[in-house]
């Protein structure tokens, strides 16, 4: 969700994908620049976020940051690198669900104390912001943000101010929050990293050199800046990093591995792993999946660049169906505010694919992608190939069917607005003016990725959501929106960010400008 100006100017977006959350990213690496290592691995985290980027740096004694709205390569230059001095870092590329699209809700967080000064990088939504909100304000705690995140970092804050250790204050959050985290932690001489007790984010640790250590989103953060993959973090655990080393540390009680299902099939980047497996040779096996499930005669297999193509190559080695590239994507397509008029509009998703008549022409095509949301951009790149004379479009989905909201950190349209929890197969199958469609199965899925589904998050296909969603929040996800102070000192109710329009079309690396 944008708010409402960035909305309505921004032709990047693509609503029938669900958009991805944040990356976070720590080091601590005594004898190394963290500020430039961070960029690198930020920018290889930007798939999951495109909003908004900062850092917060420490050389042992204080704590320098910086962050802006844009991307990664926009917010840091050589002069802002060289004035954020220090050997520890966290670092944050954002995608909101909570908090409006402006400069404050960007992160990472910082909170000054008496002690000193703790930042936050979170990955994640949480479901009891405005119960924890009103609770703190209470007791007199100011805020300055709309987001979701401002809690927990205020939550550490005042613990540390009451005289409680890094470890006791993180504990003491963990203890009161509700919902989906990750989190990378600075202070002024310590790194901690976190995931909630579900493990619904993703969060792993590696080794750098002989001394450093490193927190992040994905493991293709980690081969950015020469890390080594050490493990995952459990969830509700808490690893804090520092001259000691790395000190394991229960943060609360692990209640079960629910990792979101979408990492899989969608958000992180295939060169990523993510359960010890190359998560492009997983999206490979959900293909090959996809056919067994739901096969059918054609003369071609294509993937919508880039998510649907692993899955397409899966799809065409189990079902010996040549596989072509169907479209050119064009990679330069970045975030506009110039107005796009009704033509524009419609214009958008050629815009972004265009299809190569000479492979499509007078074939049956079988067209992989990842995942429908609302069904508006797919029917339009199935009019496309039908257009330059593909006979039959048979669209194959590595996602089951999008039936419920998530309320965890993904963006994703309101229930009313998801099209399978309104229409069935065939009715979507008409909708998006298909020859066929098939979605996998949630067995398929966990043949494909050979972990039991249980040791996932699959509630917006199921509706079994792990951590229970209070009733509030499940009338109107928008709930989850906190007012703010603006820069006047008024109380602003702040509008709940407005979906994009139908047709909008998605940002480069099929994700969008978290927490």
């Amino acid at each position: 969700m944008i708010d409402e100006e960035t909305s309505e100017n921004d032709l990047e977006r693509d609503d029938d994908e669900p958009k991805e959350e944040c990356g976070v990213f720590g080091m601590y690496a005594p004898g190394t620049d963290a500020a430039r290592l961070t960029f690198f691995a930020l920018f290889a985290l930007q798939h999951r976020g495109q909003e908004s980027a900062g850092m917060a740096v420490s050389d042992g004694v204080a704590i320098r940051s910086h962050k802006e709205m844009g991307l990664v390569t926009k917010v840091f230059n050589e002069e802002r690198l060289a004035a954020l001095p220090g050997f520890m870092s966290i670092g944050h590329t954002r995608y909101s669900t909570t908090g409006s699209s402006v400069v404050q809700n960007a992160q990472p967080l910082e909170c000054c104390l008496h002690s000193g000064t703790v930042a936050v990088a979170h990955n994640g939504n949480l479901i009891n912001t405005s119960e924890l909100r009103a609770e703190m304000e209470a007791r007199g705690i100011p805020f300055k943000t709309s987001n979701d995140s401002e809690v927990i970092a205020l939550l550490i804050a005042e613990a540390l101010d009451q005289g409680k250790s890094i470890e006791e204050a993180v504990r003491v959050m963990m203890e009161k929050v509700q919902g989906a985290y990750s989190l990378a932690i600075l202070t002024e001489k310590e790194l901690i990293g976190v995931r909630d007790p579900n493990g619904v984010r993703p969060l792993c640790l590696g080794r750098l050199g002989d001394e450093g250590w490193v927190l992040a989103s994905e493991t293709c953060a980690l081969n950015t800046v020469d890390a080594s993959f050490v493990r995952d973090l459990a969830p509700g655990e808490m690893a804090i990093i520092g001259a000691h080393g790395v000190r394991r540390v229960p943060g609360v009680p692990a209640r079960r591995d629910a990792l979101c299902m979408l990492e899989m099939i969608y958000f992180a980047r295939p060169d990523s792993e993510m359960y010890g497996q190359s998560l492009h040779i997983a999206r490979q096996r959900m293909g090959g999946e996809l056919f067994h499930e739901h096969p059918v005669e054609a003369d071609l297999v294509i993937g919508v660049p880039d998510s649907g193509t692993p899955a397409a190559l899966g799809f065409a080695h189990a079902s010996g169906i040549p596989f072509g590239e169907g479209f050119i994507k064009n990679r330069y397509i970045q975030r506009t505010f110039i107005q796009p008029d009704p033509r524009m509009r419609e214009l958008g998703v050629r815009m972004k694919l265009t299809p190569i008549r000479e492979m499509l022409k007078g074939k049956r095509v079988v067209m992989v992608d990842d995942s429908i949301v609302r069904g508006t951009t797919t029917g339009k790149v199935v009019r496309l190939l039908l257009e330059v004379g593909a006979e039959e479009v048979h669209v194959r989905i590595t996602a089951p069917p999008v039936k419920y909201p998530c309320f965890y950190g993904i963006d994703m349209a309101t229930q009313d607005q998801l099209i399978a929890s309104t229409k069935s197969v065939e009715e979507i199958r008409q909708h998006i003016g298909a020859t066929s469609l098939g979605f996998l199965s949630t067995e398929g899925l966990s043949r494909a990725v050979r972990v039991p589904n249980d040791n996932f998050c699959l509630a917006c296909f199921t509706g079994a959501y792990p951590i229970e969603i209070p009733p509030h929040i499940r009338v109107s996800k928008f709930a989850l929106e906190m007012p703010v102070v603006n820069s006047a000192g008024v109380t602003t109710n702040l509008q709940p960010k407005i979906e994009p329009h139908d047709d909008n079309i998605e940002g480069i690396d099929d994700s969008v400008p978290g927490g």
